[in-house]
């Protein structure tokens, strides 16, 4: 008698995509970019048009509660491609990884971080502040 097996459908693992900062910035439609660095390092400099939302706030708002993360992340739907970077791409994988297991359907990692982006010569903006 032959033993019948039966194998369970493979898991798509969540598929994050490694890009260098010329890579995507060269992206015909670059993909929301969150710089996961905290507020101190986002404010010394950071890639034009980045959003700052800092990896412990990734971490905690999608394991524990959805409420420490900024009503705007909360808004995105989960076919919005996002691009994750922080100094040294230490941090960024880890928040690209969470961020596609959450469901996001297009995750990216800048390899190198904002080191290699300002290395590459790319222009990087500095949040100003005015007196009142």
């Amino acid at each position: 008698m032959s033993k019948l097996t039966h194998s369970k459908p493979a898991r798509s693992e969540p598929i994050v995509i490694d890009l260098s900062p010329i890579e995507f910035t060269q992206l015909p439609s670059p993909p929301l970019l969150i710089d996961v660095r905290s507020s101190l390092e986002y404010f010394t400099g950071h890639a034009p048009n980045a959003r700052n939302l800092s990896l412990p706030r990734i971490l905690m708002g999608l394991s524990l509660t959805q409420w420490f993360l900024p009503q705007w992340f909360r808004e995105l739907s989960k076919e919005q491609p996002i691009a994750t970077i922080c100094l040294t791409a230490h941090h960024s994988p880890i928040a690209a990884k969470k961020l596609a297991d959450a469901g996001f359907t297009t995750v990216y990692n800048i390899t190198g971080g904002m080191i290699e982006w300002r290395r590459s010569g790319l222009k990087t903006t500095k949040v100003r502040f005015q007196a009142n």
